[in-house]
Formats: C-alpha cells, sequence, structure tokens
C-alpha cells in the first residue's frame, strides 16, 4: 500500500506569500521557507509586517483568491490520485487552503490554524504540531503504508529524508547545495515517473 506526501507552495501552485508581496509591493513578504528554516521566526516576521502595515486576514485571502495552481499541477494530481493515495502536508493554514483546494479537485491537506481576533488580525498561529510533516510520515509508516515524500523547502526535508523514498521538485539552488544526495525534479512528467518507479522498489 503506497502513499505519498506533497508540500503544497512550490510544487501544486505558487508561494503565496510571494504573490501577496507582489500585490502589496512589500518586497519583504517574498521571503519564504525557502529562504528561513525556522518556520516560527518566519510568522512571527510576516506577522509583524502585517500589523505595521495595517493588513488583515481578508487582505491575503483576497490575493489567494486571484492564485492559481502551477501549470500542470492539476493534471498531475488528478493522476496522481489514480495511481496511489495522495495527501497534502503544509504548513499552510486552513484559512489560506481552503480556496485553493477547490481548484485542486478537494485532495487531503492536513495544515495549521491561524487565530484571528474580532478585528480580521492574525494574530498568533496554531501549529498542529511541530515538525507535523515528519510526524505524519511517521504515522502512515505504522499503519503499514509504503511512503513518498516531495517538496521544496526546508520545512521538507525532515519528511522527505524519512518517506520511504521522496525527491525534491524545483528546490532553489541553496537547498541544492547542502541536500546533493537527494533526487530533483522540475517538470512534472518527471516527477510523475519518479514516484512511480519508487512503488516498484
Amino acid at each position: 500500500m503506497n502513499i505519498v506526501c506533497l508540500d503544497l507552495e512550490g510544487v501544486l501552485v505558487p508561494e503565496i506569500w510571494i504573490a501577496f508581496a507582489e500585490e502589496t509591493g512589500i518586497k519583504e513578504l517574498r521571503r519564504t521557507t525557502r529562504d528561513e528554516p525556522d518556520y516560527n521566526k518566519l510568522m512571527r516576521y510576516r506577522m509583524d509586517i502585517l500589523d505595521a502595515n495595517n493588513f488583515k486576514l481578508s487582505d491575503v485571502q483576497s490575493t489567494i483568491a486571484k492564485v492559481k495552481p502551477l501549470e500542470g499541477a492539476y493534471e498531475f494530481l488528478s493522476e496522481l490520485r489514480r495511481l496511489s493515495q495522495v495527501v497534502i502536508l503544509s504548513d499552510t493554514f486552513n484559512q489560506f487552503a481552503s480556496p485553493l483546494m477547490k481548484q485542486l479537485d478537494y485532495p487531503t491537506i492536513l495544515c495549521n490554524e491561524l487565530v484571528i481576533d474580532e478585528n480580521d488580525r492574525i494574530v498568533d498561529i496554531k501549529m498542529r504540531q511541530e515538525d507535523g510533516k515528519r510526524k505524519a510520515i511517521d504515522a502512515f509508516k505504522s499503519l503499514n503504508y509504503k511512503t513518498f515524500a516531495a517538496g521544496d523547502s526546508y520545512n521538507d526535508l525532515s519528511m522527505i529524508r524519512r518517506a520511504d523514498n521522496g525527491c525534491l521538485f524545483r528546490a532553489p539552488a541553496k537547498i541544492l547545495e547542502t541536500e546533493s544526495d537527494l533526487k530533483l525534479c522540475t517538470t512534472y512528467d518527471e516527477f510523475l515517473e519518479t514516484i512511480k518507479a519508487s512503488f516498484n522498489e
């Protein structure tokens, strides 16, 4: 029994915060998990910028409403779901992910929650658990699934390394330099063939 665990942003959809940075002109919000390994530190940094500029949850959501899946992602995911169980493991938040899941035909996603105050401000985050992606892989393995994991950022590395098989997908040069032993896929066709091959190992 196989299960494939995928990151969301950078793998199936564009980076939400980069889209918001482009829409608002705040270049500091282009910083993502490709740049910062500490996710809690990254989110505090983002929330401070939102507060300083008086941006609310609804402002971010209005940008997300315009985001479309990466070219070829829908077809890739549809084909993959015909071959295997698929779960998206993301450090994003339900308030961000919901409209994106609709565009991907509602795959299963495990992610986190934002804490929103009465003025629609993002005041905190509720992580499902620390290092949740790796722990999800552990849980699936305990259920006797053969696991494959893929992502593009620092926060994906622990799940990729813990899975039975895995790869990077369109990861940046700085990650490739330090994780040179991991296979890199750059197209969805290559990605799909790599996953299929792992099922036969």
